[in-house]
């Protein structure tokens, strides 16, 4: 089973630019989607922005033109360009690949998740 692993969080003051990672432990080109997703003790994990294999991408309405998301399959990883950051930013910041395996069902793999703290 792939392992995701995220990293780039960290303490930032609004209007600060992060960088996320998420390295796979072995190649991301089978995952027809990958995304990262925010969660907070007050609201359920939420996505927040997801790319497809084929590079489509799709953004939550609270960071679209803030925030970018890439995949490099040469290098296993996936990345979220955030700038602008405000304090409703916070949260844990979660990788997740998603797959159909051999059954035609379809998998989600999870990272550990990245602390992300912006202070006004």
């Amino acid at each position: 089973q792939v392992q995701l692993v995220e990293s780039g969080g960290d303490l930032v003051q609004a209007g600060g630019s992060l960088r996320l990672s998420c390295a796979s432990s072995g190649s991301i080109s089978p995952f027809n989607t990958m995304g990262w997703y925010r969660q907070t003790p007050a609201k359920q994990r939420e996505l927040v922005a997801q790319i497809t294999s084929g590079g489509s991408t799709n953004y939550a309405d609270s960071v679209k033109g803030r925030f970018t998301i890439s995949r490099d399959n040469a290098k296993n990883t996936v990345f979220l360009e955030m700038n602008s950051l405000k304090p409703e930013d916070t949260g844990v910041y979660y990788c997740k690949g998603e797959w159909t395996d051999w059954l035609g069902l379809k998998r989600d793999d999870w990272g550990q998740g990245t602390q992300v703290t912006v202070s006004s």
